[in-house]
């Protein structure tokens, strides 16, 4: 079964995420999307009609969304079958974090590897013909 296809993205906190992206831009070219993170779309090698993205992202200090892990960052990678892979996961007893969500971006699923990281699983939704790849 394939797992991971590609890094979705990256995640972590920062004091003031929007005081950072602008450091990114000003210094790195990375200008910031409306919503205070970064996206790159792409297209996949096999079928340049397929488009995927990368997301670079800073979050609050307070932010929940690493629990339970307490590392201020957590990666998000891209993976086929989300429901199959969380069952194999599971099965090999691997910490599982709260249920999948199927949302308007997909479905998300959260493990946590042996340090202690929290790791975001992403199937693009339906839609996306990145989704499947």
């Amino acid at each position: 079964m394939k797992k991971v296809t590609g890094f979705g993205g990256i995640f972590f906190k920062s004091n003031a995420p929007r005081d950072l992206m602008a450091w990114y831009d000003k210094h790195l070219g990375l200008q910031s999307d409306d919503w205070g993170g970064k996206a790159w779309e792409w297209r996949e090698k096999d079928d340049a009609e397929t488009v995927g993205q990368t997301v670079f992202n800073p979050f609050k200090p307070d932010s929940k969304k690493f629990a339970p892990s307490e590392l201020p960052y957590m990666f998000n990678f891209r993976v086929h079958d989300l429901d199959a892979l969380m069952a194999q996961l599971k099965s090999e007893g691997v910490q599982v974090v709260d249920d999948v969500q199927d949302t308007e971006y997909g479905k998300f699923g959260w493990i946590m590897d042996p340090d202690g990281r929290k790791i975001e699983l992403w199937q693009a939704p339906a839609a996306d013909p990145s989704a499947g790849k």
